[in-house]
């Protein structure tokens, strides 16, 4: 089904001297209204051509995608359209911007809501890097024409979970999205805290893994692996292929579990040891199991797929003493059954790691430096920011990309 799109969008304006044209995607649930304030104005210039809907939530299909065209810069933390105190704006030049494909707004994209990070209808896209164009009252570290990589995300600093080290649980934690548009304002909190100046030498698109990365080492990290340590890593998406490469940089035995044939080939070449690949084995927990020594399985086991049998499956290919993180996040309401009986008495450690930290970011963003990461090979495509519509279906689809660049 279509929307009467204009009836939607009444509600943006021009924010004022300060404002930038942005070509913003838009993803909107069924049934409800735009998330943004404002005035009253109509949107200008609205191309219908841009328009597409690919299903509705009610039959778990896509969350429909809408292009907007000319839009006005919006903050698109608080959709406030009033001033830019304490934000500084990143922006396009002709090579200047750019945003990445992530399978978080994939599942966004698809599921049509997501637990944490973003309540559609909202804008969309937090990979980004980008100059900076315009300064908000206040910020002092940066200058305009500084190349940067902002991150999506900053914790307050004063709730329990911050004062325990555990920011990415903060009750207060503020997260950006919209990183698929021309230009982004970054709030205060995330200038302050998780705002990185790149090295000359940086491209944005290599600067923009951050974010993904520091996902991907928040999980190692917190699965405390020990030097020679043998991990299996189930899933080689985009984020297993990240925990693949910093767990084998580590110095880590890594061992890959994946499906398809292209993923055997991208595995190994970011450093597993030893693959195992559904399909060609009748049971993928003793396959994993026969890789270690005396077949009591791995040290760490990391799910990086999203589905309850990947998480009984990592239960079960580790060792006596083991941990097994829960890294993958599956749709609400999923259910799993675990074997308490092997839980117990095998003493194995259960964790799961959600989202990342200031601290972590920047681990990420030094492993991103270090000549040894291969950051330009998760680069596998670019796109035009009109086509974004066409790039998500096509990654629904399972192709061999693992990043694709999107650039206004």
């Amino acid at each position: 089904m279509l929307y009467d799109i204009k009836d939607m969008l009444t509600q943006l304006s021009d924010t004022g001297p300060h404002a930038a044209a942005a070509s913003i995607p838009v993803a909107f649930p069924v049934d409800q209204d735009l998330c943004v304030n404002v005035k009253n104005q109509p949107i200008v210039d609205l191309d219908s051509s841009y328009l597409s809907a690919f299903g509705t939530l009610e039959t778990a299909e896509l969350t429909p995608l809408v292009q907007l065209d000319w839009i006005y810069g919006i903050n698109t933390q608080t959709g406030s359209t009033t001033g830019t105190t304490g934000t500084v704006a990143t922006a396009t030049t002709s090579s200047g911007r750019l945003a990445l494909t992530c399978g978080t707004d994939l599942k966004v994209y698809r599921r049509g809501y997501h637990a944490k990070m973003i309540v559609p209808p909202a804008l969309f896209g937090h990979e980004v890097a980008g100059t900076v164009v315009e300064l908000g009252t206040g910020v002092t570290r940066f200058a305009v024409g500084d190349r940067v990589v902002a991150l999506n995300s900053a914790p307050c600093g004063n709730c329990y979970y911050c004062k325990r080290q555990q920011e990415n649980l903060c009750e207060h934690l503020i997260f950006n999205n919209g990183a698929y548009a021309k230009f982004i304002r970054i709030p205060d909190a995330i200038v302050a805290q998780n705002t990185l100046k790149l090295p000359d030498s940086m491209p944005f698109e290599q600067a923009a893994l951050t974010e993904p990365l520091a996902c991907a080492l928040h999980a190692l990290l917190d699965s405390d692996p020990k030097p020679n340590d043998t991990i299996a890593i189930i899933g080689a998406g985009p984020l297993g292929l990240l925990l693949i490469h910093a767990a084998a940089l580590q110095g880590l035995r890594v061992i890959a579990v994946v499906k398809r044939d292209e993923q055997v080939t991208l595995a190994k070449h970011f450093g597993a040891h030893q693959v195992v690949q559904l399909g060609t084995v009748n049971d993928p927990i003793a396959a994993v199991r026969a890789l270690t020594d005396d077949m009591r399985g791995v040290d760490i086991a990391i799910e990086a797929v999203a589905t309850a049998q990947t998480w009984q499956w990592a239960v079960e290919m580790v060792r006596k003493g083991g941990t097994v993180n829960f890294f993958g996040g599956p749709p609400a309401g999923t259910k799993v059954e675990l074997d308490t009986n092997l839980l117990h008495y095998s003493d194995i450690t259960l964790l799961a790691t959600f989202h990342h930290t200031p601290t972590i970011c920047r681990k990420a963003f030094e492993l991103i430096c270090d000549e040894r990461f291969l950051a330009a090979d998760f680069l596998t495509s670019r796109a035009k920011l009109v086509d974004l519509g066409a790039v998500l279906r096509r990654l629904m689809n399972r192709t061999n990309d693992i990043k694709t660049v999107i650039v206004p």
